[in-house]
Protein backbone atom coordinates (compact mmCIF):
# COMPACT_ATOMS: atom_id res chain seq x y z
CA UNK A 1 0.00 0.00 0.00
CA UNK A 2 1.40 3.61 -1.46
CA UNK A 3 0.30 6.69 0.66
CA UNK A 4 1.18 9.71 -1.60
CA UNK A 5 1.34 13.16 -0.38
CA UNK A 6 -1.91 13.58 -2.16
CA UNK A 7 -3.88 10.53 -0.58
CA UNK A 8 -2.15 11.69 2.66
CA UNK A 9 -4.13 15.50 2.36
CA UNK A 10 -7.09 14.06 0.79
CA UNK A 11 -8.07 11.36 4.37
CA UNK A 12 -10.22 12.58 6.54
CA UNK A 13 -9.14 14.55 9.19
CA UNK A 14 -9.28 12.42 12.05
CA UNK A 15 -8.40 9.77 10.17
CA UNK A 16 -5.12 11.21 8.69
CA UNK A 17 -4.20 11.94 12.14
CA UNK A 18 -4.36 8.68 13.58
CA UNK A 19 -2.37 7.32 10.32
CA UNK A 20 0.51 10.27 11.05
CA UNK A 21 0.25 9.87 14.78
CA UNK A 22 0.74 5.87 14.63
CA UNK A 23 4.24 6.55 12.21
CA UNK A 24 6.24 7.73 14.92
CA UNK A 25 5.75 3.94 16.73
CA UNK A 26 5.64 3.24 20.32
CA UNK A 27 5.95 6.22 22.63
CA UNK A 28 6.34 7.25 26.34
CA UNK A 29 3.02 7.68 27.82
CA UNK A 30 3.41 10.38 30.95
CA UNK A 31 0.77 12.74 33.00
CA UNK A 32 2.35 16.56 33.15
CA UNK A 33 1.35 17.73 36.89
CA UNK A 34 1.16 21.47 36.94
CA UNK A 35 -0.18 24.11 39.43
CA UNK A 36 -1.63 27.72 38.68
CA UNK A 37 -0.43 30.42 41.25
CA UNK A 38 -3.98 30.29 42.79
CA UNK A 39 -3.38 26.15 43.28
CA UNK A 40 -5.19 25.49 40.90
CA UNK A 41 -4.20 21.45 39.55
CA UNK A 42 -3.56 20.13 35.99
CA UNK A 43 -3.05 16.58 34.71
CA UNK A 44 -2.52 15.85 31.22
CA UNK A 45 -1.42 12.88 29.28
CA UNK A 46 1.38 13.40 26.80
CA UNK A 47 3.27 10.72 24.63
CA UNK A 48 6.14 13.43 23.00
CA UNK A 49 8.16 13.84 26.16
CA UNK A 50 11.61 13.15 24.77
CA UNK A 51 15.38 12.82 26.10
CA UNK A 52 17.39 15.87 25.17
CA UNK A 53 20.75 15.25 27.10
CA UNK A 54 22.32 13.72 30.64
CA UNK A 55 24.91 16.49 31.47
CA UNK A 56 22.57 18.44 32.51
CA UNK A 57 19.76 16.09 32.78
CA UNK A 58 16.82 17.96 30.07
CA UNK A 59 13.65 16.57 28.70
CA UNK A 60 11.82 18.31 26.24
CA UNK A 61 8.06 17.99 25.07
CA UNK A 62 5.82 19.15 22.38
CA UNK A 63 2.86 20.59 23.10
CA UNK A 64 0.19 21.45 21.14
CA UNK A 65 -0.68 25.15 19.37
CA UNK A 66 -1.49 27.72 21.67
CA UNK A 67 -4.43 28.68 19.62
CA UNK A 68 -6.94 27.61 21.97
CA UNK A 69 -6.60 27.46 26.27
CA UNK A 70 -3.96 25.17 26.97
CA UNK A 71 -3.71 25.24 30.85
CA UNK A 72 -0.86 22.84 31.01
CA UNK A 73 1.35 25.09 29.36
CA UNK A 74 0.08 27.93 30.66
CA UNK A 75 0.99 26.83 34.16
CA UNK A 76 4.53 26.18 33.06
CA UNK A 77 5.39 29.69 31.85
CA UNK A 78 3.26 31.03 35.05
CA UNK A 79 5.55 29.27 37.89
CA UNK A 80 8.21 27.45 35.94
CA UNK A 81 7.79 24.43 37.19
CA UNK A 82 5.61 21.07 36.43
CA UNK A 83 6.53 17.21 37.10
CA UNK A 84 6.54 14.26 34.81
CA UNK A 85 4.94 11.07 35.25
CA UNK A 86 4.94 7.64 34.08
CA UNK A 87 2.04 5.69 33.19
CA UNK A 88 1.72 2.53 34.24
CA UNK A 89 -0.81 -0.69 33.86
CA UNK A 90 -2.64 0.00 36.84
CA UNK A 91 -3.78 3.72 36.03
CA UNK A 92 -3.75 3.81 32.02
CA UNK A 93 -7.23 4.06 31.59
CA UNK A 94 -7.14 7.37 34.08
CA UNK A 95 -4.78 8.49 32.58
CA UNK A 96 -6.21 8.95 29.15
CA UNK A 97 -9.57 10.27 30.83
CA UNK A 98 -7.22 13.68 30.72
CA UNK A 99 -7.40 13.97 27.78
CA UNK A 100 -10.51 15.44 27.88
CA UNK A 101 -10.93 19.02 27.89
CA UNK A 102 -12.15 20.23 31.37
CA UNK A 103 -12.39 24.02 32.36
CA UNK A 104 -9.67 25.33 34.01
CA UNK A 105 -11.34 24.61 37.33
CA UNK A 106 -11.88 21.53 37.14
CA UNK A 107 -8.56 20.06 38.31
CA UNK A 108 -8.03 16.01 36.12
CA UNK A 109 -6.78 14.32 39.56
CA UNK A 110 -10.52 15.17 40.97
CA UNK A 111 -12.21 14.31 37.85
CA UNK A 112 -10.22 10.83 37.19
CA UNK A 113 -9.47 9.58 40.77
CA UNK A 114 -5.68 10.01 40.59
CA UNK A 115 -4.13 11.67 43.62
CA UNK A 116 -2.19 14.55 43.68
CA UNK A 117 1.42 14.41 45.93
CA UNK A 118 3.49 16.94 46.99
CA UNK A 119 7.35 15.73 47.73
CA UNK A 120 10.25 17.83 48.84
CA UNK A 121 8.34 21.28 48.96
CA UNK A 122 7.84 21.14 45.16
CA UNK A 123 5.06 23.46 43.94
CA UNK A 124 3.73 21.17 41.45
CA UNK A 125 2.03 17.59 41.90
CA UNK A 126 3.39 14.55 41.44
CA UNK A 127 0.83 11.72 40.73
CA UNK A 128 0.64 9.64 43.52
CA UNK A 129 0.38 6.29 41.57
CA UNK A 130 2.87 6.55 39.37
CA UNK A 131 5.49 4.01 40.10
CA UNK A 132 8.21 6.23 38.09
CA UNK A 133 8.16 10.87 38.00
CA UNK A 134 10.57 13.46 38.27
CA UNK A 135 9.95 16.99 38.74
CA UNK A 136 11.27 19.34 36.22
CA UNK A 137 12.58 22.79 36.28
CA UNK A 138 11.41 24.99 33.22
CA UNK A 139 14.28 26.15 31.15
CA UNK A 140 12.93 27.46 27.49
CA UNK A 141 10.34 26.95 24.92
CA UNK A 142 10.82 27.17 21.33
CA UNK A 143 7.53 28.17 19.19
CA UNK A 144 7.70 26.23 15.64
CA UNK A 145 6.30 28.38 13.15
CA UNK A 146 5.83 25.33 11.08
CA UNK A 147 3.02 24.03 13.01
CA UNK A 148 2.16 26.55 15.41
CA UNK A 149 3.23 23.82 18.57
CA UNK A 150 5.76 25.13 21.07
CA UNK A 151 9.01 22.92 22.35
CA UNK A 152 9.16 22.98 25.82
CA UNK A 153 12.55 22.17 27.67
CA UNK A 154 13.07 21.31 31.29
CA UNK A 155 15.62 20.43 33.77
CA UNK A 156 15.31 17.57 35.69
CA UNK A 157 15.09 18.62 39.85
CA UNK A 158 14.65 15.46 41.76
CA UNK A 159 13.92 11.63 40.54
CA UNK A 160 11.32 9.15 42.21
CA UNK A 161 11.23 5.64 41.41
CA UNK A 162 9.86 1.99 42.59
CA UNK A 163 13.50 0.76 43.38
CA UNK A 164 12.56 -2.84 41.56
CA UNK A 165 13.16 -0.56 38.41
CA UNK A 166 16.55 0.55 39.11
CA UNK A 167 19.73 -1.98 37.65
CA UNK A 168 23.34 -1.42 39.40
CA UNK A 169 24.59 0.14 36.43
CA UNK A 170 21.54 3.13 36.52
CA UNK A 171 19.74 1.45 33.86
CA UNK A 172 15.84 1.49 34.54
CA UNK A 173 13.92 -1.90 33.61
CA UNK A 174 10.31 -0.20 33.02
CA UNK A 175 8.98 -3.66 32.60
CA UNK A 176 9.71 -3.91 35.89
CA UNK A 177 7.15 -1.59 37.00
CA UNK A 178 4.40 -2.34 33.97
CA UNK A 179 5.41 1.21 32.18
CA UNK A 180 2.68 1.33 29.70
CA UNK A 181 3.70 2.63 26.15
CA UNK A 182 1.25 5.13 23.57
CA UNK A 183 0.39 4.37 19.59
CA UNK A 184 -1.61 6.64 18.09
CA UNK A 185 -3.83 8.95 19.77
CA UNK A 186 -5.35 5.74 22.06
CA UNK A 187 -4.14 2.72 21.74
CA UNK A 188 -2.05 1.45 25.18
CA UNK A 189 0.44 -1.58 25.43
CA UNK A 190 3.11 -3.32 27.94
CA UNK A 191 6.56 -4.00 26.68
CA UNK A 192 8.26 -7.41 26.76
CA UNK A 193 12.28 -6.57 27.08
CA UNK A 194 14.15 -9.14 24.12
CA UNK A 195 17.53 -8.02 25.92
CA UNK A 196 20.34 -5.48 26.55
CA UNK A 197 23.03 -5.38 24.17
CA UNK A 198 27.12 -4.71 24.92
CA UNK A 199 27.82 -0.88 24.16
CA UNK A 200 28.82 -1.25 20.36
CA UNK A 201 32.33 -0.93 19.44
CA UNK A 202 34.24 -0.84 15.78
Amino acid sequence: MHFTKARIDALEKRTRTHLINSLSGFKSANLIGTQDLLGNTNLSIVSSVIHLGAHPPLVGMIMRPHSVPRHTFENILQTGVYTINQVNKAIYKQAHQTSARYDKDESEFEETGLTPEYLNEFSAPFVKESRLKYSVKFVESKHLEINGTELVIGEIVDVYLDETALQSDGFLDLQAIDTVAVTGLDSYHTANKLTRLPYAKK
